[in-house]
């Protein structure tokens, strides 16, 4: 009888150990990116709702919205909302050109000489972002970019 009740304490320790992990370290809104080659957006929180999209975008910027124990309400560039699981986002920093062209730029600076273009729809990963400029990296392929020519992790 001891042993049950010790593993029965343990047990619960983990339970509780996993509900403080599952909680959000800071508040909404925040920014995520889709973490997975295909990630699920639910009408709800719960693998019971049905799929309203599939994105299919690795590093796909988004806002979480909300939290709902393992489950974030999140928003895409497009403005479309609804509930992923938070197995499917990443804490990584990315975003999307929003603007007709971005040029990437040696430096901080409209002066600088453009070493890369980058047309809308092209998703990258930022290093930072400052003075409003962000370091864009597109798959190796790095610059400076105007924060207001991209949408994501900028602020």
């Amino acid at each position: 009888m001891k042993g049950y009740l010790l593993g029965a304490g343990a047990i619960a320790a983990l339970c509780i150990a996993g509900a403080s992990g599952a909680s959000p370290a800071r508040p909404v809104p925040y920014w995520a990116s889709i973490s997975q080659d295909e990630a699920r957006m639910r009408v709800g929180p719960s693998l019971d709702y049905p799929s309203n999209w599939v994105y299919r975008r690795r590093d796909l910027p988004v806002k979480v919205v909300q939290v709902l124990g393992l489950w974030r309400k999140v928003e895409d560039p497009d403005g479309t909302q609804g509930w992923m699981h938070v197995r499917l986002l990443s804490d990584t920093a990315t975003a999307i050109v929003t603007a007709r062209t971005a040029p990437m730029r040696a430096s901080a600076d409209d002066g600088a000489r453009t070493v890369y273009r980058a047309e809308k729809g092209v998703v990258g990963r930022l290093a930072s972002c400052s003075n409003g400029w962000c370091q864009f990296d597109v798959k190796g392929q790095k610059g400076f970019v105007r924060a207001t020519d991209v949408w994501g992790a900028t602020q």
